[in-house]
């Protein structure tokens, strides 16, 4: 048995990238990090629990890429380059299976990214992941979610409802015995964080977030933040041959407003910007969709092509409102 250090120390602290910005890392009290003149740190955390945020029967090599993947995707939202991490880890027991896999997912995509793992803390408990990731922006160059305007277009890059429609067959909701499904089950479990787009979103977009909890729901924290309304055109939402194959098209754009994990950016840009717009997402290799329009009144309004409003009793994902 390794103990609490030695886990420590055989699957973190010998195996992640290092950074020169890194003056103290793993194995001190404290990391000790510098901060580059002219720039701000953007800060996050997020909290992975077994059974609400990945299903029981999720590999460790993917519950260790998305603890931290759902970190990058904030860092995304805000434009911020992630350079270092530090992990909470909670174990039932000393699994050097798991650990491996676990450590193994993380510290890849970590090295994918450039990011410095500079400390942490390993308990025995329930299994539970908590990341803090930190990022660099320039200075007050952050994207917020509160800077949408009236005219403003919405747009979404890749792809909504994949996930949702992953959980669904991992928890065995529906059963489709198709390859079709192991693209959403990767969705769910793998997401790929758009840290590329975010930063050449920088001033470009007026407001941007992650689309953790569902568009219809993370579009209303920047409808609020802004104090503005929206208008989304259902019909344009994008979605996958595998997520169209998989439900009717009304199951399918519910999953695309009102289903979480997906982890893409949703975001405003000023009209007659689209072609500024175009060749960043081409850039970055991700596709962007306009799917709607900021308007003067406040809410969200959901419509169809042809202008007839859309119902959904869907609205997105709240640890304290689920059944």
């Amino acid at each position: 048995m390794l103990g609490e250090f030695g886990i420590i120390q055989r699957y973190f602290a010998e195996q992640g990238p290092s950074r020169g910005d890194v003056r103290v890392g793993i194995g001190d009290d404290a990391a000790v990090v510098r901060v580059p003149e002219g720039m701000d740190l953007a800060l996050a955390v997020d909290t992975l629990v077994a059974g609400v945020h990945f299903p029981r029967d999720t590999t460790p090599e993917a519950i260790g890429h998305k603890a931290l993947a759902v970190n990058l995707s904030d860092m995304a939202a805000m434009g911020a380059e992630p350079v270092w991490a530090t992990l909470s880890l909670s174990l039932p027991e000393e699994d050097p299976a798991f650990l491996k896999g676990f450590s193994r997912g993380l510290l890849g995509l970590a090295g994918r990214f450039g990011i410095a793992l500079v400390g942490g803390d390993t308990v025995r408990g329930p299994l539970t992941i908590t990341v803090q990731i930190s990022g660099l922006v320039p200075r007050d160059g952050a994207l917020l979610r509160s800077g949408a305007r009236i005219g403003d277009r919405i747009y979404v890059s890749g792809t909504l409802g994949d996930a949702g429609a992953g959980l669904a067959l991992a928890l065995r909701q529906t059963a489709w015995d198709d390859r079709r499904g192991d693209a959403l089950r990767h969705r769910l479990d793998r997401p790929e964080p758009r840290v590329g787009l975010g930063i050449l979103l920088r001033g470009l977009a007026t407001a941007a977030i992650d689309v953790s909890d569902g568009l219809r729901s993370d579009l209303g924290h920047i409808l609020a933040a802004s104090g503005v309304g929206a208008r989304v055109e259902v019909d344009t939402l994008p979605r996958s041959q595998a997520l169209r194959a998989f439900l009717p098209e009304q199951g399918q754009l519910e999953l695309a407003l009102g289903a979480g994990d997906d982890y893409e950016l949703c975001f405003t840009v000023a009209a007659g910007e689209e072609a500024r717009l175009m060749a960043a997402a081409a850039e970055a290799g991700v596709a962007v969709t306009c799917v709607g329009e900021i308007e003067r009144d406040v809410g969200l309004r959901l419509v169809r092509s042809d202008g007839s409003p859309f119902s959904t009793e869907r609205t997105g994902f709240d640890h304290f409102q689920q059944s």
